[in-house]
């Protein structure tokens, strides 16, 4: 039976990662590896100034969970790493408690989660669900068909695999099994940020900021992550961790870079 490690960024007791878990038994032996606290938008961060450290928590079904005081990333590396004296088959980050499409995929703790899997050479998947805007279903129901979907998602990378330090990113608007209307293999979409700076002050005269705006939208084309979900489809977007553009890599070559070193 492979064994896989579960990990998220709402926190190792947000009900997306139990309901995650729970279908993940029906394909191998779970171990969940999650942070102690959200860390949500966290990105990719390494911890290397502090020590951390894992505690264990029980679920309201039973099931021990380790608690880490890092993020996404780090939990992910202490499991592979030999932390849970168990070695990994896969690793499946979710279920996040909105969308990370397009852009978001930078910004992510759910993504860095299973970036941090490929960079070790173990195959990842990140799970993200629609907010209630995304559709009518209740957060139950559509957590239980997220949970589900990635299931049957990763058993398929179990048995035909993934190519070296690639991904799947996948993304579910809030319906229900019967309500969605299929699967698509997408590109990443082009989202639409509408931020704003708020700027307070304390009560000692000082200037604080929040971020702040109203939730991101993008471009819902044909192809795309954005445009699948926009239209009731369950989007599976394939990632890698090479950011090369090539395109302007073959543009360079036409360059007249300054000449440096021993020209002898």
């Amino acid at each position: 039976m492979p064994n896989i490690l579960v990990t998220n960024d709402d926190g190792v007791n947000a009900s997306g990662i139990q309901a995650l878990a729970a279908a993940l038994d029906a394909i191998g032996a779970v171990t969940v590896i999650a942070p102690e606290r959200n860390w949500s938008a966290a990105g990719h961060p390494k911890t290397l100034h502090k020590p951390l450290r894992m505690g264990q928590v029980t679920w309201p079904d039973g099931r021990v969970a380790f608690a880490c005081s890092g993020a996404p990333s780090d939990c992910v590396a202490l499991g592979l790493l030999g932390a849970a004296d168990v070695t990994f088959d896969l690793v499946v980050s979710g279920i996040n408690s909105a969308y990370n499409l397009g852009t978001d995929v930078i910004y992510s703790g759910t993504v860095a989660g299973a970036m941090e899997s490929i960079i070790n050479g173990v195959p990842a998947l990140a799970i993200s669900l629609g907010g209630e805007e995304s559709g009518a279903a209740s957060r139950d129901v559509a957590e239980t068909t997220a949970a589900v979907i990635a299931a049957e998602i990763a058993g398929e990378v179990l048995v035909k695999g993934l190519p070296a330090q690639t991904l799947l990113n996948i993304n579910l608007p809030r319906l229900s099994r019967a309500e969605l209307r299929g699967v698509l293999s997408t590109r990443l979409g082009r989202r639409v940020y509408r931020d704003v700076l708020d700027k307070r002050v304390d009560p000692w005269g000082r200037l604080y900021y929040w971020f702040g705006g109203e939730v991101p939208t993008g471009i819902a084309e044909d192809g795309s992550d954005i445009g699948a979900v926009e239209n009731g489809y369950v989007s599976v977007t394939p990632l890698g961790i090479d950011l090369t553009s090539y395109a302007t890599l073959a543009r360079l070559e036409g360059w007249h870079f300054p000449v440096v070193g021993s020209t002898r």
